[in-house]
């Protein structure tokens, strides 16, 4: 059985045959698949199928070390969402609940190639000229995550110094402990900076 209904499956197709440029989905997992591996692949499978704009790439986190490397990957499932460069969006964990919406919306902006930010906020974002690295640490049936999500993300696309990560903190329970995660959304910067 399918994750996305039919009526929802012909809306989003009609976005995405829209978008001006091609989205690439890279899929990072493994062989033997993790356990949330499996339904990340399919959410990920059924969302790029929808269109001929939206292709789909798969990675095996042991094998594909040079890929692996190339992007940064360092835990699975993980997707990356990218056009012609890589816009330093992540997702780790499956994109499901409310963060489906942000995986959606992280599309259509790269397929538009713009992150849909008002001018000052992007002129304050390209005065950042060091490696920045966002960590929202979220739970699939929190409301307020997908804002935090997406204002990371697109921040990211705006600046090539910004990577953004989503964390499905529940499959990676470590991080929740390293970061002392008592509510999300909460957003680690630089491993220094939390924002609760």
């Amino acid at each position: 059985m399918g994750h996305i209904g039919e009526k929802d499956q012909k809306i989003l197709s009609e976005l995405f045959d829209g978008m001006e440029h091609e989205v690439k989905v890279l899929f990072f997992t493994q062989e033997n698949e993790c356990q949330y591996c499996s339904m990340t692949r399919e959410i990920v499978t059924e969302v790029t199928d929808l269109s001929g704009k939206v292709s789909l790439a798969t990675f095996d986190f042991v094998a594909d070390q040079d890929q692996v490397a190339q992007y940064g990957i360092d835990k699975i499932p993980a997707i990356v969402i990218m056009g012609e460069k890589d816009y330093g969006i992540r997702y780790y964990g499956v994109p499901a609940g409310y963060e489906f919406t942000s995986l959606i919306e992280d599309i259509v902006d790269v397929g538009r190639r713009d992150p849909q930010l008002p001018e000052p906020i992007k002129a304050e974002l390209a005065k950042i000229n060091q490696p920045v690295h966002i960590q929202v640490l979220i739970s699939p049936t929190c409301p307020l995550c997908p804002a935090a999500v997406r204002t990371a993300h697109k921040f990211a696309m705006a600046n090539e110094h910004i990577v953004a990560d989503m964390i499905e903190v529940s499959e990676f329970p470590f991080l929740g402990v390293k970061y002392q995660v008592q509510g999300v959304p909460h957003s680690v910067i630089n491993e220094k900076e939390h924002l609760i």
